[in-house]
């Protein structure tokens, strides 16, 4: 991914304006006062020539310069700050808080609060703050307590609100995640496809695990696993629409899905995966550049963790994520039904471009 200040000039525009967007992203050093700043320090502007630009702050010390007193270029960038102030409020609280508590709290307007959280954490402080209610639940529910109680701890203030939240958040209703999904139906269905033999699973609500092995007996085994109280019921009637999108996926004449998901991501995750989707067919990121796009540029195995717990193949493409330097790393599934996927999907890409340059050319 290309930085957006790539030459000193692009550093040097960037410090005379001030931009926030450049907080973090490099420091500049001034000769005559032998100090470094952010490219936000609001001390009277230096002259160019004084000026010499680091990449962060260990390179400007190493040059012999000292951290600014007054914009502490050694600390967090101010917005990144702000936003941890806000998860901080948000952990602290059980309770629903709403977006003019929030910025009261952090002192910051709500428009921009909501703006910049949603930027730097990639999901809204409402949707953050119900992932961290759902994973309350799921550890209260865990241990054993009644389903009322870990409500009233996990900040549900009443059982119409839970059982209209939770499902998304447990893929299943309270009472049945407590029991480890006893009493829970799953539908199953196992299929042969290019890849091999697809299990495809779902619950009331939606797909909860697209799986590919070599053996349907393997599959079905692992899904007993995952699910090791619910009642599994083998039902490829109910199941044959999304098998035949999948068959469809991979022979090239469907390029996205049209799923109903009953998955219950934790908030890392929801980020992760949700940026997977916005990978278009035919291409790959690396592992760095998510990471780089979520804002969190040092969380690369956080997103390599997330990409590997993905419970729905294909419907969720981290097949598209590879090494920086574009080898293939692991893959859930095989990495040679990665390579595979990989391959398809960019031979199906340039013989559609093949196609269309011809109809162009007839016309």
């Amino acid at each position: 991914m290309k930085t957006a200040y790539p030459t000193d000039d692009a550093r040097w525009g960037a410090v005379t304006e001030r931009d926030p967007h450049a907080d973090g992203a490099f420091f500049y050093a001034v000769s005559t006062t032998g100090v470094f700043c952010r490219p936000t320090c609001a001390s009277r502007q230096p002259r160019r020539e004084n000026v010499s630009f680091f990449a962060d702050t260990a390179a400007a010390r190493a040059a012999g310069f000292r951290p600014c007193k007054r914009c502490q270029p050694e600390g967090l960038p101010r917005e990144l700050e702000i936003v941890n102030r806000a998860c901080a409020v948000l952990d602290a609280h059980a309770e629903r808080l709403t977006l003019q508590q929030l910025s009261d709290a952090v002192h910051v307007s709500p428009f921009h609060l909501q703006r910049l959280f949603k930027r730097v954490v990639g999901v809204s402080p409402r949707q953050y703050q119900a992932a961290q209610r759902g994973a309350a639940l799921r550890q209260a529910l865990q241990s054993g307590q009644p389903v009322t109680q870990a409500a009233v701890d996990a900040g549900f203030n009443s059982p119409s609100r839970l059982y209209a939240s939770v499902p998304r958040e447990l893929g299943m209703a309270p009472s049945a995640f407590r029991r480890q999904g006893a009493g829970l139906r799953i539908d199953y269905a196992t299929a042969s496809t290019s890849l091999g033999t697809v299990l495809v699973a779902a619950t009331e609500q939606g797909i909860c695990r697209i799986a590919f092995g070599d053996e349907p007996a393997a599959l079905v085994g692992e899904l007993m696993d995952a699910f090791a109280r619910a009642k599994l019921v083998e039902s490829p009637a109910r199941l044959a629409p999304f098998v035949t999108q999948i068959r469809a996926y991979l022979d090239g004449t469907r390029h996205a899905f049209d799923l109903p998901l009953d998955i219950a991501p934790t908030a890392f995750q929801q980020r992760v995966w949700e940026a997977l989707t916005h990978i278009p067919y035919g291409e790959t990121r690396s592992y760095s550049e998510i990471a780089e796009a979520l804002g969190s540029p040092r969380a690369v195995r956080a997103v390599a963790s997330a990409c590997a717990s993905n419970p729905v193949a294909l419907a969720i493409p981290c097949h598209r994520v590879v090494q920086k330097g574009g080898a293939l790393s692991g893959y859930r599934w095989g990495v040679r039904r990665k390579a595979t996927l990989l391959a398809s999907e960019a031979r199906h890409v340039h013989d559609d471009q093949t196609e269309s340059v011809a109809e162009g050319s007839a016309v």
